[in-house]
């Protein structure tokens, strides 16, 4: 086990997204997760019914206890549902992680259509979080209310994907599965200009807590020493391998095998 990733997100009780998915991705990679819980959300794969802000002070106490003793090697942030607990997480990383990889997952609406941060929280998100972000991972509904105009192609996820670097924000992975077609393709955004990731799409409806899972995936590889370029892509392959052997759990949007990588066969004959 290689690398120490805080993961800062809310948890889904149906264990597709979300901490569940966190958790699941960054150890199946090989990785420590550690977690500060941001709200409890009543879901399962049909879409979220009920969400418990947690209060951002316990929020804060998390968070500084997780640094302060087992310190970190990357962070994750998923879940922010409002200004205050979007201000409560940036003044922690600020003060106790100052120079940790941040890879920021901008969640606003779940996969069943649910918003998962306040209208009047974007602005805040764009001016505290992003600065701090080493990589944004946004998906295009996601990338449309940051950038403030439609993405309906791939010459436009270009154009957004750069206005999206003049936030403050190094990296950026611009995710266009939202688009219709054969073919998925991401971008990776940097000063050193946009590299295309290009891979046919699976077709299934099991795809439910695909955005946590990458962009914890990516957390882990930068936690483990992995170049930006490098934690993306086997980020990807990792989450291409998850959705292919998806067990087909749920009536709805179902999860993914977050456990692709592990071979049980290893513990035979290990028990006692």
């Amino acid at each position: 086990m290689k690398g120490r990733v805080l993961v800062v997100a809310g948890s889904d009780s149906g264990g597709g997204a979300g901490i569940q998915a966190d958790i699941k991705t960054v150890t199946a990679l090989g990785a420590f997760a550690m977690t500060a819980i941001t709200a409890l959300t009543a879901q399962d794969t049909r879409g979220v019914h009920g969400v418990l802000p947690v209060p951002p002070p316990f929020i804060r106490q998390q968070m500084e206890l997780v640094l302060d003793d087992l310190g970190a090697d990357a962070v994750k942030t998923g879940m922010l549902h409002d200004t205050p607990t979007i201000e409560a997480v940036c003044a922690v990383l600020a003060a106790r992680a100052p120079g940790v990889p941040l890879v920021a997952d901008p969640v606003m609406v779940a996969k069943g259509g649910s918003r998962l941060l306040d209208t009047d929280a974007v602005e805040t998100l764009k001016r505290r979080l992003l600065p701090l972000a080493t990589l944004l991972t946004p998906n295009l509904p996601e990338a449309e209310v940051l950038s403030g105009f439609a993405i309906p192609d791939l010459d436009a996820m270009r154009h957004a994907a750069g206005m999206l670097l003049t936030l403050g924000v190094p990296a950026v992975l611009l995710k266009g599965g939202h688009l219709p077609g054969d073919t998925v393709t991401d971008l990776l955004a940097t000063e050193d200009g946009i590299e295309v990731f290009a891979a046919p799409r699976i077709d299934t409806r099991h795809t439910h807590g695909t955005g946590c899972t990458l962009a914890s995936a990516i957390a882990a590889g930068l936690a483990q020493g992995m170049a930006l370029r490098d934690a993306v892509a086997r980020a990807r392959a990792y989450v291409r391998a998850a959705i292919a052997s998806a067990p087909g759990y749920g009536h709805g949007h179902g999860p993914l095998d977050h456990a692709v990588t592990v071979d049980p066969g290893r513990l035979e004959g290990l028990g006692g």
